[in-house]
């Protein structure tokens, strides 16, 4: 089998490095979707993952689709192929998951966006290159082992590059950034709730623009 990458289609770039970060968004409502995408697109970080924790999510997908063209926008949190179906049909241009099957993994290919698959363990990397896929998203990140298990992988599986996602903060970010098999880091630091709340999006873009800059 071929290697399956994460190549985003019109940019000609893997997912793993259109930015340092990938903001992990939770959408409440829909019509925060389109100002929350501008302000991150605006500080330097186009790759959005709206994640399929609220019923909300669909609908803020198909809006930053539709409204704000330099987003790449995609669907996280994708458990089953129906969700995978429904991200697809909203405008979605790639998928993340926590952790995978064979039938989630099956409907991830036939999708034809790029994905990142969530891994924890060693085994799961292995099962994965054996498949083709050499870009996974590492969940939960910190709770997994962090950044000194992922640096203990870099070694015998040379052709895994990850985006770890879960407890990544700005602080600890940077160490993450530094290792030879990461390419991006997942987080949601950049969108405090009271800012969230208050629609202060120029907060939120001055902390995607310093999130942005953190691989100098």
């Amino acid at each position: 089998m071929g290697a399956v990458t994460s190549t985003v289609p019109s940019s000609g770039s893997s997912l793993l490095d259109l930015a340092p970060v990938i903001p992990v968004v939770v959408v409440h409502d829909a019509a925060d979707a389109v100002p929350l995408a501008r302000a991150l697109v605006a500080g330097g970080l186009p790759a959005i993952e709206v994640t399929f924790r609220t019923p909300a999510a669909a609908d803020a997908i198909r809006a930053i689709a539709e409204e704000v063209p330099d987003a790449v926008v995609g669907a996280g949190t994708v458990l089953s192929p129906e969700q995978v179906e429904t991200a697809v049909d909203a405008g979605a241009r790639f998928l993340v998951t926590p952790g995978w099957t064979d039938r989630l993994l099956g409907a991830l290919d036939a999708s034809g966006l790029p994905y990142l698959p969530g891994v924890s363990t060693t085994s799961e990397v292995v099962a994965l290159l054996e498949r083709g896929v050499e870009e996974m998203k590492f969940f939960p990140a910190e709770a997994a082992g962090g950044a000194a298990y992922l640096k203990a992988l870099a070694s015998p599986l040379p052709g895994a590059r990850f985006c770890p996602t879960g407890g990544v903060n700005a602080s600890n970010a940077p160490e993450y950034l530094a290792l030879p098999n990461v390419g991006c880091v997942g987080g949601t630091w950049m969108l405090p709730a009271d800012a969230l709340a208050a629609g202060d999006w120029d907060r939120v873009e001055s902390l995607a623009r310093e999130a942005a800059a953190l691989r100098g």
